[in-house]
């Protein structure tokens, strides 16, 4: 099993914007979470201010990581890491080095800038992940196609398509949120340092449901 992920910062990046300079950075503690303010474009999820309270929930996780964008002190982007829920057959306790992707969300007034790119090469940066499978869960339900103008499988292709620059790949499997709808996804990355024997358990997990056959 990979060490415990150590909260080590990233390479931040900058952005220039018609509304002011975007810095995006981390990982960061829950402390510095709730010294910002949280734009009102942050909702995809829940409320804004709930959404900033579950970051610096998972931020004060062992293995938990959030990256931010703020700009003029506010809030405009967030990528998070975490372990997998206990429920799921990725777990821990069942396949060791999995982390996943849990959200990644830019406010809506702030997504023609390229914040989500840079906040995947930050949080995907220095090879900070490399002794993780991470996997990303997407599901066609938590996609803004309202505001993005897209049809469900545009959106499935660009989400597609921005993930894969990190490294992140669509893989097959049975787990049944994912086969809900022919649009969602399980995408994702292995690291370069994750043992052979891990990878194998990770494959593995990805379809259950052979053994009733």
């Amino acid at each position: 099993m990979a060490s415990q992920m150590v909260k080590i910062p990233r390479t931040p990046k900058t952005i220039e914007t018609d509304q002011g300079t975007v810095h995006v950075f981390g990982p960061v503690s829950p402390a510095e979470i709730m010294q910002y303010s949280i734009s009102e474009g942050l909702s995809a999820f829940r409320r804004p201010v709930e959404q900033q309270q579950a970051l610096a929930e998972i931020a004060d996780l062992p293995e938990g990581q959030i990256c931010l964008a703020v700009c003029n002190q506010c809030i405009v982007g967030y990528i998070t890491f975490h372990p997998p829920e206990e429920f799921e057959r990725w777990h821990p306790s069942k396949v060791p080095s999995v982390l996943e992707m849990g959200a990644i969300e830019t406010s809506k007034d702030w997504r023609k800038y390229g914040i989500g790119r840079a906040l995947l090469q930050v949080g995907y940066g220095d090879g900070s992940v490399d002794d993780y499978i991470v996997i990303a869960t997407e599901y066609y339900w938590h996609w803004d196609l309202k505001d993005s103008g897209l049809s469900i499988w545009q959106y499935q292709k660009m989400l597609e398509n921005v993930f894969k620059s990190i490294g992140l790949r669509r893989v097959g499997t049975d787990e049944q949120d994912i086969l809900a709808h022919p649009a969602n996804m399980l995408m994702a990355r292995v690291g370069s340092r994750v043992p052979t024997d891990t990878v194998i358990l990770f494959e593995e997990s990805l379809f259950l449901d052979h053994m009733m056959f």
